[in-house]
């Protein structure tokens, strides 16, 4: 490349390499979150409205303990309508009716997202800080261009980051859309 240092070449490919990292990251959590989340309750529908979970033998399930302080909300079903089912066996060991938590922005998964979030948002300073650095070294015109534009978008993905990762957002499908 005319005009555009070696060095300026690599520390943008670290950079870059780093966001790719991040991306991974949390593509990976975003993955693992839904699987963790899809496997207590599969089969089970959720009815918001009613505030009801239904199962696969069309059982309701209701709330029977609501915490707010830990952030629980645990839904069971008629130990009649369990206990006489015929997928039982398959569904639940108890005596007691199916039941199922849900936990909201507070439990667990959420604060295993957001730990994922802080890595990911870390990598993505230190890409920034690198290029900066580079920046400030660099005397070309075309790498000065290169690494401004790589830290501006940078700058912009993990100030996204860091607004999601402060206001406890899990969406993660809006975690790059600028």
């Amino acid at each position: 490349m005319a005009g555009v240092s070696l060095e300026s070449v690599l520390m943008l490919g670290y950079a870059v390499s780093l966001a790719f990292i991040a991306l991974l990251l949390e593509w990976a959590a975003q993955h693992a979150h839904r699987r963790s989340l899809g496997v207590s309750t599969a089969g089970f529908t959720y009815h918001p409205e009613r505030d009801v979970w239904r199962c696969p033998q069309d059982q309701h399930l209701f709330p029977i303990l609501s915490d707010s302080a830990k952030g629980v909300v645990i839904y069971r079903a008629p130990a009649s309508a369990c206990n006489s089912c015929r997928s039982k066996a398959a569904c639940t060991d108890s005596d007691h009716g199916r039941q199922i938590e849900r936990k909201d922005l507070k439990g667990l998964e959420f604060g295993m997202q957001r730990f994922h979030r802080a890595v990911s948002l870390t990598l993505l300073v230190l890409a920034s800080l690198i290029l900066a650095v580079e920046l400030l070294r660099s005397s070309g015109f075309y790498s000065r261009i290169a690494l401004t534009s790589v830290l501006v978008l940078f700058c912009l993905v993990v100030q996204r980051l860091y607004r999601n990762l402060t206001q406890g957002t899990s969406d993660r499908s809006q975690l790059f859309q600028l």
